[in-house]
């Protein structure tokens, strides 16, 4: 059937491919096994949220507003453990050691400036050498502080004459994991489709067959088209576990068409396969492909959106990441995934994928043509 479909020429190449990744035992394992632990590794562990925080309190003043903020503080889900303080050198000594990753300092009127309309300073010591760490407690002191700021605000006469009310759209519950499970799909079919793509031509340099081929019948597109059929067959078996198991296992919605999906991964897949085609073409040995895909993958991945926002970096990386195809699919697989993107937003970030998967295609095509001659 798959001649028939393909044409047998074509399918030769495709069942060649396929059972040079298959046929080793070894090869199977890291095929099956890696996408598995990783789902569980980075859908449990992998997270930029600071859990398990513990915290340092000095509290002088022993009132009813800093004893209120001590309470919220030790109830948040986030926090761990409270180690009480009793002067500013072990304050100090529990920042140095790391025993805290923080700590809150209450001067000793605190509560009484506070009742009395005064208003009162909460001190608050992070270690920067954690400094990432150390923002996002930050941010979560700051979000008690306030609530117990709005709190005191609300229960004295007069009244405000409005409010604020708060709503998350497409993550009602700021849960983490429905940012990293559709982030996930984008990751692990990216390092899968690449890892076996890149090591095809080199694996015939390497393996003396790739004279073998260079006297073949096959034609250059038809050659290049078998190597990389196969790593984006299994990227969308990768996908497409990742998209079962999200909403299956993690709770994670799909709210957007797979008639939009499917299409959109398979433009990834083959920019990210002319990607590693490119580098196995010009590799010389396997090691050296291996070497060249993991120089690129990382900043593919960094500039992806996915360890920080792309408006973060400098302006000359954000117009790099514009050439990124995991910067585009990371947009269209977080929109489908959480507020069902519609079509015309999925095709306006999945044509720059086309058009880099005809320049990668094109450039490693030329090369490979070229070392025919």
């Amino acid at each position: 059937m798959i001649a028939n479909l393909l044409g047998p020429r074509l399918a030769a190449i495709i069942v060649k491919e396929l059972w040079a990744v298959l046929r080793d035992p070894r090869a199977r394992i890291s095929l099956i096994v890696p996408p598995l632990i990783q789902l569980l590794v980075f859908g449990y562990a992998s997270t930029l949220e600071v859990r398990n925080v513990t915290l340092g309190v000095l509290d002088r003043d022993g009132g009813q507003w800093s004893h209120e903020i001590i309470q919220r503080v030790a109830g948040s889900p986030n926090v761990k453990r409270l180690v009480r303080l009793d002067s500013d050198e072990a304050l100090a000594r529990a920042i140095n050691t790391q025993q805290v990753i923080a700590a809150l300092r209450f001067d000793a009127h605190f509560s009484a400036d506070v009742s009395s309309g005064r208003g009162g300073v909460v001190g608050a010591v992070f270690d920067g050498r954690r400094s990432n760490a150390a923002q996002i407690v930050g941010g979560y002191v700051d979000r008690i502080v306030a609530g117990v700021a709005a709190d005191i605000h609300f229960a004295r006469p007069p009244p405000v004459p409005g409010s604020t009310s708060v709503a998350h759209w497409f993550n009602p519950n700021l849960d983490y994991l429905w940012f990293t499970i559709p982030s996930l799909v984008v990751i692990i079919s990216l390092v899968s489709s690449t890892s076996v793509v890149s090591q095809s031509v080199a694996r015939e340099k390497e393996l003396g067959t790739y004279d073998q081929l260079m006297v073949s019948p096959f034609r250059v597109w038809e050659i290049l088209a078998g190597k990389m059929v196969p790593p984006v067959l299994l990227g969308l078996a990768n996908a497409t576990v990742y998209l079962v198991a999200s909403p299956v296992v993690f709770g994670v919605p799909f709210r957007g068409s797979l008639w939009l999906f499917y299409p959109s991964l398979v433009v990834f897949l083959l920019a990210m396969a002319g990607v590693g085609l490119l580098v196995s073409v010009v590799a010389n040995t396997q090691q050296q492909a291996f070497l060249g895909m993991f120089a690129l993958t990382v900043p593919v991945f960094l500039l992806s959106g996915y360890a920080a926002p792309i408006d973060n970096v400098p302006p000359f990386l954000q117009v790099l990441a514009e050439a990124n195809p995991a910067k585009h699919f990371l947009i269209v697989t977080e929109g489908l995934f959480l507020k069902g993107m519609p079509a015309a937003d999925v095709f306006a970030n999945t044509w720059p994928m086309a058009v880099i998967a005809a320049v990668t295609i094109g450039a490693a095509s030329y090369l490979f043509r070229s070392r025919l001659e």
